[in-house]
């Protein structure tokens, strides 16, 4: 089958602080336990950034690794784009800073919100730049620093997420049936509500009265986003199954959005898919938004699970709400 955008992934890379912090941390405060947070959410540990640390810190280290792992170095980068909802700041994007720290000098660099969705949005973006003849080499990263933005006195967000960050560089394909064969991106914003940080941007600048009612912390949803993810991801599954005809045993890895084990176990089953090919860090990492899929997708690599020619799908869903799924063949 003839990719749709025709492009390689030329090296990935991935980075995470060093505090760990496990499920012990939140019971010691929290109406919760170990084992309530396990079975809930498959997590046991995630990492949290240390103070001096920031997104584009995460970013920047994820990129280095990248970087190595293809055998480039900056220059031979013609554009940088971060996927976050965490950013350094509301402005300039973060992905400036990284482009700085690395030494970038002119290469044009900006962000992309598409929270948990983000990394895919960029890949997506990234590749048809490429195929259009644009760009020749693209760095793309998702990061996130989200415990700068739960409420740790609000159990149902403060044990899910972590801080990670995960890189690919993306080039043009070797052969047309190397790239992207199948992807579809969307968003519901009729349901924006169901996971969103309400204060701090031009709805709601912020104020004594924003701060009072801790509305610069995440509000989820939870049980209506697990419903709503459930029933889209196996939406968007079967119609990337039946647009490329690839079945579950061509299929070498499934690398979803690292949201909750339950979720990911739903659609595994849907597929058909045994445990051994689909992609999990949650148990060690938690919800890292949009550094997730990145993050798998490098493990995957490094640890030989993803090889040239091989089929691969991503998958993401997240706050917008939004989603996306590509189906590789590397």
């Amino acid at each position: 089958m003839k990719a749709r955008f025709p492009i390689q992934i030329r090296g990935t890379g991935s980075y995470v602080p060093e505090r760990v912090i496990d499920n012990q941390h939140f019971a010691g405060y929290l109406d919760t336990s170990d084992e309530w947070i396990v079975t809930r959410t498959g997590i046991r540990e995630r990492r949290w950034a240390a103070p001096d640390q920031c997104t584009s810190t995460l970013a920047t280290n994820a990129a280095r690794a990248a970087l190595d792992n293809a055998g480039m170095t900056i220059k031979d980068i013609d554009l940088i784009m971060v996927a976050t909802a965490t950013g350094d700041c509301p402005f300039p994007a973060t992905a400036a800073f990284v482009q700085g720290a690395l030494g970038g000098g002119d290469i044009p660099a900006f962000d992309i919100g598409a929270a948990c969705a983000g990394f895919l949005f960029a890949l997506e973006t990234a590749a048809g730049l490429i195929t259009a003849g644009r760009y020749n080499n693209v760095l793309v990263i998702g990061a996130e620093t989200l415990s700068r933005f739960c409420d740790r006195e609000e159990r149902g967000t403060a044990i899910l997420f972590g801080d990670a960050a995960g890189a690919a560089i993306l080039g043009p394909a070797e052969h047309d049936e190397q790239g992207i064969l199948h992807c579809e991106s969307g968003c519901d914003g009729t349901k924006n509500e169901h996971i969103w940080l309400p204060a701090g941007g031009s709805r709601m600048p912020a104020s004594e009265t924003t701060v009072a009612e801790r509305l610069h912390y995440m509000h989820m949803q939870g049980r209506e986003v697990f419903k709503y993810a459930v029933k889209k991801m196996g939406e968007l599954i079967d119609r990337a199954m039946t647009a490329t005809d690839i079945t579950a045993a061509e299929l070498k890895l499934l690398i979803p959005h690292q949201s909750n084990l339950r979720i990911i176990e739903s659609f595994r089953e849907r597929i058909g898919l045994p445990h051994e090919k689909v992609a999990t860090n949650i148990q060690r990492f938690g919800n890292t938004s949009a550094a997730s899929v990145a993050m798998c997708l490098d493990e995957a690599r490094r640890n030989g699970k993803l090889q040239p020619g091989d089929h691969a799908m991503l998958l993401a869903i997240g706050a917008g709400l939004t989603w996306s799924i590509q189906v590789w063949r590397l």
